[in-house]
């Protein structure tokens, strides 16, 4: 139930201007407001300001692979009515990987959590490389792209990308002890399979850059734990960032950025996400690795900035404390320029809708007087 009260939110009198947004983003010194952004916005969140807010009858997505079109509806409702300037959908590839499902514990929600697997993967040998049933572009459903791509109001853009990254599948495929395992003893099967994915990802990404309503490609690959990189920096350059490197090129080739969500340290590899790969912003900050101001000190001056309220705020604190977190960071890093004020991380099932109305809610009272 929302309690929390709200006065900014725009809800039935949005302006959404994606033009600007991306602007305000890819250019130093335009500062007429601080745009909202988010990666992801759990279902157990969202259907209650849909169904509260917006009172519209909520809809699950469905079980098949495509989402229902009335879920597309209220998805590009919920992304307006909060005072975004883009709707952001993503869907991968269907490959098959193994995870372990268990009840989601937070409050409301019916649906299970899922991990991958980290000790038995689908593919550890080339024999199951051989066996394993890699899926086509050419079989996949694009139409959930193309209803909103199509449906979206004006002045309102679409962000999107292909459902994980080629280091997430890659080690989601062979299991997180299985990749670490060829990396020491058959490396060329490691490289086999990450060209594979990338290159079924190039395809996916070929197709999606078409959308005349596309604004950025934001896909998220996370690389990294709390101290370090999930694998050694010199695996990540030979197996990951060439592929991102060809994705943001695809990107830069249509006239639209670049942005990767990636969580955990990647002190490591920045200068080559920044140099090499060409990302235009970073999405993904948790305080106790670097906090957003601190990001923003070192690379803000080379590429966007995209959240950072940590998830422990959003999750944990009272209403009134991450309305004070959003006064600050749009003070801060608003100041600054080329920043959009969102979560750390994303807004998953466990952080109260209360909570997520009251970042929207204070970031559209002070954004624009940054």
């Amino acid at each position: 139930m929302i309690t929390e009260s709200y006065s900014h939110i725009p809800l039935h009198r949005p302006a959404p201007d994606a033009a600007e947004f991306v602007e305000t983003l890819m250019h130093p010194g335009r500062k007429q407001r601080v745009p909202l952004v988010e990666y992801i916005v759990d279902d157990v969140v969202m259907q209650p300001v849909v169904e509260q807010l917006l009172q519209r009858q909520w809809v699950p997505p469905g079980s098949g692979p495509a989402p229902r079109q009335e879920y597309l509806d209220n998805l590009i409702a919920f992304w307006l009515g909060m005072g975004y300037d883009f709707v952001r959908f993503e869907l991968s590839l269907p490959f098959p990987e193994r995870h372990t499902l268990i009840a989601d514990a937070a409050p409301g929600s019916t649906k299970d959590r899922s991990w991958p697997d980290e000790h038995q993967g689908m593919i550890n040998n080339w024999e199951q490389f051989e066996r394993y049933p890699w899926p086509k572009v050419e079989d996949f459903d694009f139409s959930p792209f193309e209803y909103l791509n199509d449906h979206l109001p004006e002045g309102m853009g679409l962000i999107s990308s292909h459902g994980g990254g080629v280091f997430e599948h890659l080690s989601w495929i062979m299991s997180f002890e299985g990749l670490c395992a060829a990396l020491n003893e058959d490396v060329s099967l490691v490289r086999v399979l990450a060209d594979k994915l990338g290159e079924l990802m190039l395809g996916f990404y070929r197709h999606l850059i078409d959308l005349d309503r596309l604004v950025a490609v934001f896909p998220g690959d996370d690389m990294g734990y709390r101290t370090a990189t999930m694998i050694s920096p010199r695996d990540l350059r030979l197996y990951a960032l060439p592929w991102h490197k060809r994705f943001a090129a695809i990107a830069h080739d249509h006239g639209v950025p670049y942005f990767l969500h990636s969580c955990g340290n990647l002190s490591a590899i920045m200068d080559d996400l920044i140099t090499d790969v060409g990302i235009d912003g970073k999405h993904s900050y948790e305080d106790a690795i670097i906090p957003v101001e601190d990001f923003q000190r070192t690379y803000g001056n080379r590429i966007a900035v995209l959240g950072g309220i940590d998830i422990n705020i959003l999750s944990g604190g009272t209403p009134s404390q991450v309305r004070e977190r959003v006064r600050q960071l749009v003070g801060h890093c608003g100041l600054a320029g080329r920043y959009a004020i969102g979560s750390g991380n994303s807004i998953p099932s466990y952080v109260p809708a209360n909570n997520y109305i009251a970042m929207i809610d204070e970031a559209h009272a002070t954004r624009r007087d940054a």
